[in-house]
This record gives structure tokens, sequence and C-alpha cells, in this order.
């Protein structure tokens, strides 16, 4: 079965899946980016092998969505898979369903953090950005191996309030939804609570380890993470549209803090455009 590590884009998902790597993946919770492969998309070119679809059709693959993942928990194992996709229909077919899901952990950041790393991430100015996160109809692949890949790796993420509410209000599998903000600041407790829903969800019955709990924090601290990526590079990071170089993946982290970054006339404007969901979240 499958259990899903969900976000839009930029709210702390390849965190969180470097925590939860360290501490299932690893003997003593010790993070190396080695182990992320662990947890890896959904959808890429690789669960589509032996289907046929039309690679140059960009939505073509959402009719093999369920069938891959019955490929994929063929073996009845449980795996983790990242993805930014709504939970919904795309084209009348569904993302996933209870049968291939075990459930879930959801990530939500406050959207006007959002908006500085989507703009540092994918090289966009402001109001470029604000229509990206507020577009309904909104979808990624990656333009790199469009020519190799085609639109295999295809992810309808539409808004970031569409994609937050999409995964919420959905009954048919067990989701935790927590807060980015939360998880940095107090990243053991929220990290434990993870685990234990973890656990109970797939009926995992050994208790926590603390030691690798403690470890699996503090090997995957943003300094850490950064300075790691200084000396090694990241997997996950992207050559920018610019220059040969690739975009820090950790880039401001901690500081990454809208009130300091943006002008006090942005500040309003995405308060306003994200009000509803900024007041349920506890934002305002």
């Amino acid at each position: 079965m499958i259990f899903w590590i969900a976000s839009y884009p930029k709210s702390g998902n390849t965190w969180l899946r470097t925590l939860i790597s360290a501490y299932y993946y690893t003997k003593d919770g010790i993070f190396d980016q080695n182990i992320l492969k662990n947890i890896g998309q959904f959808p890429e070119k690789r669960h589509f092998v032996g289907f046929n679809y039309n690679q140059e059709n960009v939505t073509d693959t959402t009719k093999l969505w369920i069938k891959s993942q019955e490929r994929i928990n063929a073996d009845k194992k449980i795996k983790f898979f990242k993805t930014h996709n709504t939970f919904g229909k795309v084209n009348n077919c569904d993302f996933t369903n209870k049968e291939n899901s075990a459930g879930c952990i959801y990530i939500v950041r406050d959207p006007r953090n959002v908006i500085t790393s989507l703009k540092n991430h994918y090289e966009m100015n402001h109001e470029t950005s604000i229509k990206w996160m507020t577009n309904s109809k909104n979808y990624i692949y990656d333009i790199r191996n469009v020519k190799e890949d085609g639109y295999s790796d295809f992810q309808f993420i539409s808004s970031w309030s569409m994609n937050y509410k999409s995964w919420r209000v959905q009954k048919k599998i067990p989701i935790k939804i927590i807060q980015y903000e939360d998880l940095l600041k107090e990243t053991y407790v929220v990290f434990e609570n993870i685990i234990e829903f973890i656990n109970k969800t797939l009926n995992i019955k050994e208790t926590i380890n603390k030691d690798k709990l403690e470890n699996s924090v503090n090997s995957t601290n943003f300094n850490k993470l950064k300075n790691e990526e200084k000396k090694n590079g990241f997997v996950e990071a992207v050559p920018s549209k610019k220059s040969e170089k690739k975009i820090p993946f950790f880039n401001l982290g901690p500081d990454n803090d809208w009130r300091k970054i943006l002008d006090k006339d942005q500040q309003s404007n995405l308060t306003k455009i994200f009000k509803e969901d900024l007041v349920e979240l506890g934002y305002e």
C-alpha cells in the first residue's frame, strides 16, 4: 500500500521526506541524501512502463494512475511516495483510491511564505507567482525531460487553496495535516506525532525509538542540509534557466519570513487573496 507525503510545491515536502527517510530507512536515524530515493515521486515515467499512452498528450497518463498504483502495490509492501497532485479526478480519472492508499501526511505552509520560495525555485517575479498560486487549472511536469520522458510526470496541482482543500475534505483515506511552521518550531514533538500516526495507520506495533527520532531531527536541520548541498549538491536541485548553475534548493529556510521580504502592498494583497484559508489555518 502507498502512504502519501503530499503538499503544494515548496511547502516543506522535501524536509518532511528527509525526516521520514532518516527514521524508517536507516538503523541509527542519521540522514544521508542517498536514502531519499526510498521515497520517490508519483507519478514518474517508470510507473507507466509497459502501458500504452501518448507521451505527447500532457494528461494522457491520468487514465493509468490507478492501474500503475495497483502494479506498485502488487507485492503488498508499504511504500512512501511524494506527490504534489490534488486528491480528486482529472479527465474523470481518480488520482488514487482507498484500495491503493493506506494514508497521508499533508504538509501545508503559509502561502505568503510559499510565494517567496516559488519565486526562487521557478525564477518567477511576484506577479507571475501570484497567478501561478491562484490558477485552479495549474499543473507541473519536468520541462527538462519532456523530449525523453514526455509528460509522464504530469501532476495536476490546481491552486494553493484547492490543493490543500482537496486533501483536507476527502474521506477515503486517513490523513494527518501538519503545518510547516509547527514542524519548524517544535520539530521533535511534531515529528514524534507524525511517526505515531504513521505507525498506527500502518499497524506498526513497535514503540518509537527515541534515540533514532532525535538523530533524525538533528541530522536534517536546515543548516546541516544547506551545508551538505554546498559541499556535495542536492539531488532535487534544478538548473537555472539563466545560467548553467543549479538553483540552491535550501535557500532561506527559517529566514523565509514574508513580513521581512514582501513590501506592504504585497503583504496586504496576499492576505486578502488567501484570507479565508489563512483564518482557517490560524495564520491570521
